[in-house]
């Protein structure tokens, strides 16, 4: 299948990334990307502000700064009051007055099931562009949100998580990375993106294929909600979880220190997660305390990039 296409775009259809580029000109490139969902918690105020957390991620994590958005909703308006869309919408623009992001409209159809997301446009210069498929063999992998969210929101479902564990993973997903991203643009970052629905080593993963890379991670070292692991452990593992392991296995290698429910967290779909950086070895401590010093605690480095034309996920 061929696509349309001219001289302009930065970041295409060409390798999977986080979002589109096309550069304006020598100074500016916009970035545009587009996510949108099902609900994941059953407040539709919160709901509207993961939506919009989530999808304005796309843009930091490709260096950029958010700038307009565009409303994407599906309702079931037979079967819903108008005042949980109402509560949704609320939720999306709250976020993205907290991003200093503009609404300029959007777009709502009937829907048996809800749905609901954001297009979203930012600005970038052009010679300034992160992308997945840059890691510099040397590189340490830096990550600023813990991950165990998408096990953790399958206890919720399954009325198993505590009122309190419930709200912090809420408040959690909520969470813009615009603070990350800023801090980001002060050190030499190879590569970038933002852990969502492949996991952690699905987005890995993306981040080596066709680099002739590989990544080594300590696990010890990794950032997780400690309620998943024992949850993990009980065998709550949603179906994402297993599907990607399944696509991204045969570039994966576990010791034998590394359990099982670790391994499921690190396959688990994340909603909302933070930002993976590839940081030049030299700064890599500097990033972390200065992450730390903006409010990101849970931020951790977490690996190694060499050179490895296997291109396999080592996980020690």
């Amino acid at each position: 299948m061929k696509f349309p296409t001219d001289e302009n775009v930065m970041v295409g259809l060409d390798r999977a990334d986080d979002a589109g580029v096309y550069k304006i000109s020598d100074e500016l490139a916009l970035i545009q990307t587009v996510d949108f969902f099902t609900p994941i918690v059953d407040d539709p105020y919160w709901f509207g502000q993961i939506a919009a957390a989530n999808a304005l991620s796309d843009v930091y994590a490709m260096g950029g700064t958010p700038k307009t958005a565009m409303n994407l909703v599906a309702f079931p308006a037979q079967q819903m009051e108008l005042s949980v869309l109402r509560q949704i919408i609320q939720g999306g623009i709250d976020k993205l007055t907290e991003a200093g992001v503009v609404l300029l409209g959007g777009h709502s159809i009937e829907d048996r099931e809800l749905k609901y997301g954001l297009s979203v446009t930012g600005f970038v210069h052009p010679k300034k562009v992160l992308v997945k498929g840059n890691l510099k063999p040397g590189d340490r992998l830096v990550l600023t949100k813990p991950l165990g969210t998408g096990i953790i929101n399958t206890a919720v479902k399954a009325a198993m998580a505590s009122p309190e564990l419930t709200g912090k993973v809420t408040r959690l997903m909520a969470m813009l990375n615009r603070k990350a991203a800023g801090v980001m643009l002060d050190f030499d970052i190879s590569a970038c993106t933002d852990v969502t629905g492949f996991g952690l080593l699905g987005h890995l993963a993306e981040m080596v294929l066709g680099s002739h890379r590989s990544v080594r991670l300590f696990s010890p070292e990794i950032p997780v909600i400690p309620e998943a692991l024992e949850f993990a452990a009980m065998g709550l593992i949603p179906a994402g979880a297993y599907k990607n392991r399944t696509f991204r296995e045969s570039m994966v290698l576990f010791s034998k220190t590394v359990n099982r429910p670790l391994q499921d967290i690190l396959f688990d779909p994340q909603t909302s997660g933070g930002l993976l950086m590839s940081v030049k070895a030299s700064q890599a401590e500097r990033l972390v305390a200065s992450l730390k010093d903006a409010g990101i605690c849970d931020v951790a480095e977490i690996g190694e990039v060499f050179d490895g034309p296997e291109e396999k996920l080592w996980i020690e």
